[in-house]
């Protein structure tokens, strides 16, 4: 293997263990707001509870899943935090405001991208 080959592997290995321990804090922080607020789904709204579908929930899902499935589960991640984008700004008229959601759910780009950069390198050394 030559330099270039190890120093990708190398940053491979770091992206994804970036995507792994973001992710892990991005569900932690989530399931103690969860905890912390005693959230009753009983008490949402039909509008809350679609929007729960996809942020915390869809996010988290696809945050569990890349851990295994990488392409897969970075794209329930930025899929349901498109769908929750869209959903709240066809509810409300705007756009969450801040960074917040997408800070949560950037480990799903970084799954993405992890598995991108995976299967470009597969198809580079015929593999």
């Amino acid at each position: 293997m030559n330099r270039s080959m190890a120093n990708g592997a190398v940053s491979l290995r770091i992206l994804r263990w970036l995507a792994r321990g973001w992710s892990v804090l991005a569900v932690g922080l989530i399931l103690l707001f969860a905890v912390g607020e005693g959230m009753n789904l009983l008490l949402f709204t039909a509008r809350e509870l679609l929007l729960f579908v996809f942020f915390p929930l869809g996010v988290c899902l696809g945050m569990v899943v890349a851990w295994r499935w990488e392409g897969l589960g970075g794209g329930i991640t930025v899929a349901s935090l498109i769908a929750f984008y869209l959903v709240h700004f066809r509810q409300s008229s705007q756009f969450p405001r801040g960074l917040a959601f997408v800070t949560v759910a950037a480990p799903g780009f970084l799954f993405l991208l992890s598995w991108l950069w995976t299967r470009s390198a597969a198809k580079r050394h015929g593999v």
